[in-house]
């Protein structure tokens, strides 16, 4: 097993990844808890044993699930099954569940424990390490959420086995922006070490920003327009699907504005062909749709902010040029 600790201000948490990493759940599991919920869904064909009293809470598919009911509708289940701040949650699945699970052990009796076992690819490298949390609203993407850590991660990676292709190739888009934050040819290695490689990335922002006050929003490479193409798209896309088009976007707008040469944007294109995944719009995109869409992005502050390659590395730039995003995302049609 791979250990990765996450060290904050004032704690640390470990995240375990390697093939079987899922029996070291139970040796995570805050040792004042007597029961644990897990919240999971349907298809996710994993259990777990979490070594102390459990009940399974199946929420539903798609990103239509994640949302304030989903949070409203565990809260109450919680209640009725007796609840307390000594209890954890188990978020057990991918990305939307872990969010779905680190939002509601957030607000529920003001915060109770929760751990996560990552079953896609996607969640492994991203979404289940750092502590960000949230649901959708019509309006955008995870605009209603939480900063809480969990208590531990697990990633074993043989649960990757029992993906889809598309939804493996999806996790393939969000570990793309990993080669740009410092990871290199993340594609030489085997895959629990890349996976471990970018939970490493992952960790040393988030132990410098918890609360994404200023570096870690670099995380959110290629996000600006992968959050765009997912709501004008109505999801269609896969989140990493749209992470990869999106990394090729921040390339081809840094080129545009100087701020790195045509070799660095061939590795963009060379980094997102090699994982096997899309990079041009869907077609039929709105142009100025998605362009509108970028001023509803989370890292929007004062007109829109994007998250560039550089000659310092990849950082937050404000207000770039808009007809160096128009000429940018037209190059993608």
């Amino acid at each position: 097993m791979i250990i990765v600790p996450v060290q904050l201000a004032d704690r640390s948490y470990d995240v375990v990844v390697g093939d079987g990493a899922i029996e070291e759940l139970a040796s995570l599991m805050p040792a004042s808890a007597r029961r644990a919920a897990i919240v999971t869904q349907a298809s996710i064909p994993v259990s777990v044993d979490t070594g102390c009293e459990q009940r399974v809470f199946t929420i539903g598919e798609g990103e239509a699930a994640k949302s304030l009911s989903t949070i409203e509708n565990l809260c109450r289940q919680f209640a009725e099954w007796g609840m307390n701040r000594n209890d954890v949650v188990v978020g057990l699945g991918g990305g939307l569940v872990t969010d779905v699970a680190g939002f509601v052990a957030a607000v529920y009796h003001r915060g109770i424990p929760v751990v996560h076992v990552s079953t896609t690819l996607l969640g492994q490298v991203d979404a289940a390490i750092g502590g960000k949390t949230g649901v959708n609203l019509p309006e955008g993407k995870n605009l209603v959420g939480a900063f809480w850590q969990p208590s531990g991660v697990v990633c074993d990676t043989a649960t990757l086995a029992t993906l889809p292709e598309r939804e493996f190739r999806s996790g393939l888009g969000e570990i793309a922006k990993y080669h740009f934050l410092g990871g290199g040819r993340l594609d030489a290695e085997a895959l629990p070490e890349r996976v471990a490689a970018c939970v490493r990335i992952k960790a040393a922002v988030v132990a410098e920003d918890e609360r994404e006050g200023g570096r870690r929003a670099i995380l959110n490479y290629g996000h600006t327009l992968a959050h765009a193409l997912e709501i004008e798209g109505n999801f269609d896309l896969r989140h990493g699907e749209a992470v990869a088009v999106g990394v090729i976007y921040a390339g081809e707008v840094a080129h545009r504005l100087g701020r790195i040469d045509s070799a660095a944007l061939a590795e963009h294109r060379r980094v997102v062909a090699e994982y096997g995944l899309v990079d041009r719009l869907p077609a039929n995109s709105d142009l100025d749709a998605v362009l509108a869409l970028f001023s509803r992005d989370k890292k929007a502050l004062d007109g829109v902010t994007m998250v560039l390659d550089g000659p310092a590395g990849v950082e937050t730039v404000i207000g770039p040029d808009p007809e160096v995003l128009r000429s940018a995302l037209a190059a993608l049609v």
